[in-house]
């Protein structure tokens, strides 16, 4: 009897590991590598977890990589020992390097590749002009913001200026500045977020191109457009501006942040998805605003403001099954709900006009009138030229540290010709170096 029962066991258990593993062996997992830190973590592992749970047999599992040049060096590296994840959140600075490799499934194709139909035109048309090549979607709609000016109203109110009144143009700016020293609210007026990528802004907003070539939508760039006229007038009112203290050089990507949440600064110039951490971080310590950002002369034609922030690529040696899950990802942050709940909790833009019409709808854009000021900007500038859709360079990340290179000297008082100059000349040598490489 004894031995019957151990056999009972025995089969019982073997028959349930048997079937645990098939379970198992149904369950697909697709690496997702990003660059979301702070309170945009959150948010994404929130909606990340969701969809696990709603997807039992089909998970996301994600990694943060580090910063977003971190996650482009990364992927590049690890693609050619099959090392890469399936699934990776790239910034605009690596569009052109990512498209040149030959390392991914263009967007466009992969709705095909798992046997659906998909309407791209359910996107905000800004984001999917911006990141298509010849006519099509090469990544993913996913996280994407544009640049805008944060301000202290507090501030303006010591100073004695209007709040509801911020200024529109590079001299309103200095003005402003001057007013708010002069008054003792504070040591510097001024700081930048991603300063190279504000320099990009400028000549946007005045509908300037970046680079030959049709801003290198056209083709391979082979040299910047810069220095001109414009960045003549543009660098020096910066210059003046720091000689006076109104501008001070704010370092990298986030770091000016801290210094405008502690009230150190009235204005900061940072991206849109910076916003909901401000907004927590300051809370009810002053009233935060936002506004458009400056323009130098009225004698330039009104461009547009950039896209930036990240969007979706996917890996092209991903498996079939693994191309599977990643659609049913992409649908799943395509549903409004989702789409809401990621714009309301980071800044990012609602990348579906089905979210952007439900917001407007409930009046979410009334009541959080710092989440409308992104898109007035962005829709209502021109959006029909190669200097609205933004450049694409396959050297981008390397170009913007000779950017900032210059735009750092011109804040400490160097010559910005000379500067802008020789930054110029580093950038159109990378240029020639990548056209040669890729033609190799």
């Amino acid at each position: 009897m004894k031995k019957v029962l151990n056999r009972t066991f025995l089969l019982v258990l073997v028959l349930t590991l048997s079937f645990a593993s098939l379970v198992n062996a149904e369950v697909v997992e697709v690496e997702f590598w990003h660059g979301f830190s702070g309170a945009r973590l959150e948010v994404l592992e929130k909606i990340v977890a969701d969809f696990n749970a709603l997807n039992p047999k089909q998970q996301i599992r994600t990694m943060l990589y580090g910063t977003y040049e971190e996650g482009l060096a990364r992927f590049l590296a690890a693609h050619p020992v099959k090392q890469e994840p399936a699934l990776i959140g790239l910034y605009e600075g690596a569009m052109g390097a990512i498209h040149d490799s030959g390392m991914i499934i263009p967007a466009y194709q992969i709705p095909e590749k798992v046997g659906v139909e998909w309407d791209f035109g359910q996107y905000v048309r800004p984001i999917v002009t911006y990141y298509s090549r010849d006519g099509n979607l090469w990544s993913w709609p996913m996280a994407s913001s544009t640049a805008m000016i944060y301000y202290n109203a507090d501030h303006l109110r010591e100073a004695g200026l209007d709040p509801d009144s911020p200024p529109t143009s590079w001299d309103e700016l200095h003005e402003y500045g001057l007013a708010l020293i002069e008054a003792g609210v504070v040591k510097h007026a001024l700081a930048f977020g991603w300063p190279d990528w504000m320099f990009e802004n400028q000549l946007a907003l005045h509908n300037l191109e970046y680079c030959n070539e049709g801003n290198g939508r056209e083709g391979h760039p082979t040299e910047v457009s810069w220095p001109n006229e414009f960045t003549d007038k543009l660098l020096t009112k910066w210059g003046d501006m720091a000689a006076d203290g109104v501008w001070t050089y704010g370092g990298v990507e986030y770091d000016a942040n801290g210094a405008f949440q502690s009230g150190e600064l009235t204005f900061l110039m940072q991206s849109t998805s910076s916003l909901d951490g401000i907004l927590r971080t300051v809370g009810d310590d002053f009233e935060v605003r936002t506004t458009f950002l400056p323009r130098l002369s009225e004698e330039y034609t009104r461009g547009n403001t950039l896209i930036g922030g990240s969007s979706l690529y996917v890996s092209n040696q991903a498996t079939q099954e693994e191309l599977e899950v990643i659609f049913e990802f992409y649908k799943y942050l395509a549903r409004p709900e989702v789409d809401i709940y990621w714009h309301q909790n980071t800044g990012y833009f609602p990348s579906t006009n089905a979210a952007l019409q439900r917001l407007m709808d409930g009046g979410w854009f009334t009541e959080s009138r710092n989440h409308l000021t992104a898109f007035l900007q962005i829709l209502s500038g021109k959006t029909d030229s190669h200097a609205a859709a933004g450049m694409k360079l396959g050297m981008f990340v390397q170009a913007r540290e000779w950017n900032r290179d210059a735009i750092e000297k011109v804040s400490r008082g160097e010559d910005q010709r000379k500067a802008l100059q020789y930054s110029a000349d580093q950038v159109n040598k990378l240029l020639a170096e990548y056209n040669e490489f890729i033609q190799n």
